[in-house]
């Protein structure tokens, strides 16, 4: 036996004698969570010792799948409403709910463009900006932040024929990365990861123009880890979880 095959046995024997699989949880996450999410479960398997399979989506879908018998542990939402209608139907735990940020909507646009985004919203409006990228409004809680923040700059009616969308604020943003939208209105999780951070700039869109992004997590009632999924909605309020947070731009309670 190699050295290299014993030390796998010796980790694993533990688990074979006790008949025991590895804990496991599914998350549904909102696609504004790819940047910053990866370091939080990081941190959660290993102070937990559970393996986490996160899948990322629109906020929107991820409510009616869940509706529909999806089986996930734990729903993060960009969107507090949907925890809340899974809440009052049954499907998820109401006591488990936790408001775990709010997200903020910026403008990106590629450094290659030369386009001018200081004079915001506004700005679109210059024929250099043809194709504008925005999360879908039927199931993307971003989506309609902004739409309702071109509507409240009396500007929607004039942009509409140059919107292109996403089916979440993750593909809205591929759209501008790969050049088939000129501008995007985007989170601000999302441009302040390492790629778009290195490849674009961004204004923040005033927070005045749009309802609050508040972000919820909530335990589905068909959870197999109850206990396990508790304490990681529980874990997002912990200091270092918070720090992640704000690193990527989210706003959190109690701040």
């Amino acid at each position: 036996m190699t050295a290299v095959l014993a030390i796998v046995l010796a980790c694993m024997l533990p688990a074979l004698l006790s008949g025991q699989s590895p804990k496991r949880l599914t998350i549904a996450a909102a696609s504004d969570l790819q940047t910053v999410l990866p370091s939080i479960v990081r941190d959660f398997e290993r102070s937990a010792s559970v393996t986490m399979a996160v899948s990322y989506g629109s906020s929107g879908n991820f409510f009616a799948q869940i509706q529909n018998g999806a089986p996930f542990d734990v729903f993060l939402s960009a969107d507090v409403d949907y925890p809340k209608r899974l809440a009052a139907v049954g499907v998820a735990d109401s006591s488990t709910m936790r408001v775990y940020a709010t997200g903020h909507l910026v403008l990106w646009a590629r450094r290659e463009t030369k386009i001018d985004l200081s004079s915001g919203l506004a700005g679109l409006a210059d024929a250099r900006v043809r194709h504008i990228a925005v999360a879908n409004p039927r199931t993307a809680p971003y989506g309609r932040a902004a739409v309702a923040a071109l509507r409240l700059a009396g500007v929607y009616d004039t942009l509409q024929p140059k919107l292109v969308t996403g089916e979440s604020i993750a593909q809205a943003a591929q759209l501008v990365e790969s050049g088939n939208a000129d501008v995007g209105v985007l989170s601000r999780s999302l441009v302040l990861g390492s790629t778009l951070n290195a490849e674009g700039t961004y204004v923040d869109i005033p927070t005045s123009l749009h309802p609050p992004i508040e972000q919820a997590a909530i335990v589905v009632r068909a959870s197999r880890e109850p206990a396990l999924a508790r304490a990681f909605v529980a874990f997002l309020g912990r200091d270092d979880a918070r720090r992640h947070l704000e690193r990527f731009g989210f706003a959190l309670p109690g701040r």
